[in-house]
């Protein structure tokens, strides 16, 4: 995969559970759920570019307004619910415990994310969650989104709370292991992503995915060392 995809998701995932919520909150909930995957059933016949927003209010039995309540433009419906995740990195960082290093803390979310097979960590067959990637890659308006915009803010929230714990505080090496952290975990994402639309299903490739993960940090927490000299 070319294009880095970053995380997906949809608004269902995105909340807590309907028992959690109280009626309003769960009517609102569901409508958003189903203007979204109105969306993105319209989108995936027919391309992004080519679906008006008036379609979408009338696939999902609601006003033009009302699309736009919920979502204040059209690449919104494909973009807004994985950006809900922008700023998670720098919350696992912000939240660990006393004793867990940065990588560790990061390492272990992804860990428990893949075994729920969380769309965030790529790892997802769920149709809805596929059909936003392949979106993606095919928009260049998302693509650029996803790169400039989502990928650009996450790795600055993980950048500025690093920072703001390191004693020392140094600017160089927060930004390089914001950049390190971040670059593993969209390796991985783009691996799942490429797997889950090459048809293979998220139950089989889980186990390949963990030790996948497993790798990619232990790169991350030992270095690179003398990977890549060219041979004498």
């Amino acid at each position: 995969m070319a294009k880095r995809t970053a995380t997906t998701t949809d608004p269902e995932a995105a909340e807590p559970a309907d028992a959690a919520l109280g009626l309003r909150e769960r009517k609102k909930r569901q409508t958003a759920i189903r203007i979204w995957r109105s969306a993105i059933s319209l989108f995936a016949e027919r391309s992004f570019d080519e679906v008006s927003v008036a379609e979408i209010a009338a696939a999902a039995e609601v006003s033009k307004m009302t699309v736009f309540n919920y979502f204040p433009s059209k690449e919104d419906l494909v973009m807004g619910p994985m950006e809900q995740h922008t700023g998670e990195a720098a919350e696992v960082v912000r939240d660990r415990a006393p004793g867990v290093s940065a990588v560790a803390a990061v390492r272990t979310h992804f860990l428990t994310a893949l075994e729920r097979f969380d769309p965030t960590t790529g790892l997802s067959d769920d149709r809805f969650v596929l059909d936003v990637v392949r979106l993606i890659h095919r928009t260049p308006a998302l693509a650029l989104r996803a790169t400039t915009g989502w990928g650009v803010a996450a790795n600055d929230l993980l950048a500025t709370e690093l920072l703001a714990q390191d004693p020392a505080g140094d600017r160089l090496t927060a930004r390089v292991a914001a950049a390190q952290l971040m670059g593993v975990r969209l390796a991985l994402i783009d691996e799942n992503h490429r797997r889950m639309l090459a048809g293979e299903r998220a139950a089989d490739v889980l186990p390949e995915a963990v030790e996948n993960a497993r790798r990619g940090f232990a790169l991350v927490e030992h270095g690179l060392g003398a990977y890549g000299t060219r041979p004498v």
